[in-house]
């Protein structure tokens, strides 16, 4: 798995996305070159992670800034990040379609996020569950 490069060392990443994943954003890039996710929340399209064009998507005052893959920025919705605070988000992609207004969507395969809790050290070194 590629990591994000915002983070030291010591401090793990809060987001990070699988080959898979670093792939099918190459591929979404070659048609919108800057692009954002945003984990949803809910609602029609469930808890997947949306792709979005950059100047399509508003990022709201509460939403949560995790850190990049792949150069991409990640956000989630602030009520979202004080449920997983505690876990690390790993972009990753399976077959099937991708949320309605979601990039990924139309090409057979989507977004899924993964994730894992973090271990008591690593959430030390996060500081509190502060987000970048």
């Amino acid at each position: 798995m590629a990591g994000s490069s915002s983070t030291s060392p010591e401090t793990p990443a809060r987001v990070l996305a699988t080959q898979a994943a670093h792939d099918l954003i190459e591929e979404i890039q070659a048609d919108y070159p800057d692009i954002i996710f945003h984990q949803s929340g809910g609602c029609c399209d469930g808890s997947s992670p949306m792709c979005y064009p950059a100047d399509d998507f508003r990022i709201g005052e509460r939403d949560v800034k995790l850190g990049e893959v792949a150069g991409v920025p990640v956000y989630i919705s602030g009520s979202q990040f004080e449920a997983w605070k505690h876990t690390q988000l790993i972009l990753d992609v399976v077959a099937g379609r991708g949320g309605m207004f979601s990039l990924d969507n139309g090409r057979e395969k989507r977004f899924l996020t993964r994730s894992r809790v973090f271990t008591e050290d690593e959430l030390a070194a996060l500081g509190g569950h502060q987000a970048a």
